[in-house]
Parts: structure tokens; C-alpha cells; sequence
């Protein structure tokens, strides 16, 4: 259910993000919203209604193609954001920009789409679209499925140069190459924790505070030191970047003369962070 609340909350930031921002001003910035923002303005169909038969195919084309590989979570994704953006379309209906400002809008529809859609990642899941596309590729071909799928992005944010103006062209493209990076660091800021090595001469009320208060667990190592040759031990954790500080804080208490060293890791797999 967590799982499921998370995907819906990062469903609706993606909808919002396209729906209101995106779509009004021509953003094509790839992937399906991209398509359906350049086919609505050359069809009489709507993107919103382009985003939906979209994924539906795509979709149909990845259980044909993949099997159950496509996946209950994309499937539910995908349906969901085209059915919120079909919703919205008929009783929050948008004839132009909220704002006269593009970059502004160009910001908030990247914000938006990159924190939803790595909320989304971030479940194990996906919004299904071009995402389907690469799991075709890379099950039948030996493309580089990245590059494949930067180029054919490429292709529709270019669109935009000719199906709006040389403007909205600039934005989608700059929206583009700025997706690319948002999400990759949205999807590192959630995941992150702090790996502690810490050298000291107390480790069992450290451990003891590390077990009992944080309920992680540690590794024990020893060693000699260099100059002193005095026996030190050193301990191995990993914690949340909420809990660095009170651990930091903690150890000064313990052991005033601790060496402490804390690097950032950008995600920890095992028993009481992440599933692999």
C-alpha cells in the first residue's frame, strides 16, 4: 500500500506538471506527453486524448512483446496518468499558459515531471510510455538503449520547431537536456545515506546507541595505529541523512577524541534501507 501511495503521489506531480504547465505552452520535451503535446496541436484530437491512446498501445505492445515483464506497477502508472490528464482536461479545461512568464512555466513543468517521475522509479515502477520502448529494444536488439531513446527525445523536442515556433523549440530542448539530469539527482537525493567509519577507543557504547536507538547494525574491525601503535577498533555503518547528524553528535559524547569519517553514498541495498 506505501508502495501504491507513493506511485499515485508521483503519478499526480507528473500529471500536474504536463497537464498545466507542459501542454499550454508547447513543451515537447520527448517521451509520450511530448508526442501528444505536438499531435493535439496538428490533429483535431486532444493531447490528453493523444496521451491516452499513446499508452494504451504501448502498452498492448509491451504485453505482445514482453509478457507479464511489462508489469502490474507500469501498467497501473500509465493508466493512471492518462486517465488523471483525461480528467482534467474536461473539468479543468486549459485554453492557454497560466502565466505569461514561459521560462517560469518551462521550470515548474520540469520540476514537476522530474520529482514525479523519479518518485515513481523510485517504486520500482514506471509511467510506461517511450519506457516500454526500451525494454522492446533492449530485449531484441544490441542498441544502446539510452542513446536510442535520447535521440528519438531529441527528435520530438525538435518537432516543436516546426509545429509551434523557433521559442517553444529553444524551451523544449533546453527542458530536454535539463530533464535528463533532474531526475538522476531527484532519484540520488532520495536514496542517499552516510556511510560512518569511525575510529575509537569506546565502540561498545557506540555500538550499543547504533543498535538500540537507530536499529541499524554495524561491522567491527581493529586496528594499530600508525604513530601510537595503541589498538583502536573500527566501526563500519550506514544510516539515513536524518539520523548523520544525531549519530555524529552521539559519538562526540561517547568518545570525545574519535576520528570520524562520513561519506555520502548515493544508495544502500540490505536489511532496513532499500530491497534489491
Amino acid at each position: 500500500m506505501k508502495q501504491y501511495f507513493s506511485m499515485t503521489f508521483g503519478v499526480i506531480l507528473l500529471t500536474a506538471g504536463v497537464y498545466f504547465f507542459k501542454i499550454p505552452n508547447g513543451f515537447a520535451t520527448g517521451g509520450v506527453s511530448g508526442m501528444g503535446t505536438l499531435l493535439g496541436r496538428l490533429t483535431v484530437i486532444s493531447p490528453a486524448a493523444w496521451i491516452t491512446i499513446l499508452n494504451v498501445s504501448l502498452l498492448i505492445l509491451g504485453f505482445i512483446m514482453l509478457g507479464r515483464s511489462t508489469g502490474i506497477r507500469t501498467v497501473y502508472c500509465s493508466l493512471l496518468f492518462s486517465g488523471l490528464t483525461q480528467v482534467l482536461e474536461i473539468f479543468v479545461p486549459m485554453d492557454k499558459p497560466l502565466t505569461d512568464e514561459p521560462l517560469l512555466e518551462l521550470i515548474y513543468a520540469m520540476l514537476l515531471t522530474a520529482i514525479g517521475s523519479a518518485v515513481i522509479f523510485n517504486s520500482s515502477a514506471s509511467s510506461g510510455g517511450t519506457d516500454i520502448v526500451a525494454l522492446i529494444l533492449k530485449k531484441y536488439t544490441s542498441l544502446d538503449v539510452g542513446k536510442a531513446l535520447l535521440c528519438s527525445d531529441f527528435v520530438i523536442a525538435a518537432g516543436s520547431f516546426f509545429v509551434f515556433n523557433v521559442k517553444t523549440g529553444l524551451f523544449s530542448l533546453a527542458g530536454l537536456f535539463a530533464k535528463a539530469f533532474l531526475v538522476d539527482g531527484v532519484i540520488e537525493s532520495f536514496n542517499s545515506c552516510k556511510y560512518f567509519l569511525i575510529v575509537t577507543s569506546h565502540p561498545d557504547e557506540i555500538i550499543e546507541h547504533i543498535l538500540q536507538t537507530l536499529h541499524h547494525g554495524a561491522t567491527i574491525s581493529y586496528a594499530e595505529g600508525a604513530y601510537t601503535h595503541e589498538n583502536k577498533t573500527i566501526l563500519h555503518t550506514v544510516c539515513r541523512r536524518i539520523e548523520a547528524v544525531k549519530l555524529r553528535k552521539k559519538i562526540k559524547e561517547i568518545d570525545p577524541s574519535a576520528f570520524i569519517i562520513i561519506t555520502t553514498s548515493s544508495e544502500i541495498i540490505g536489511r532496513g534501507f532499500r530491497g534489491v
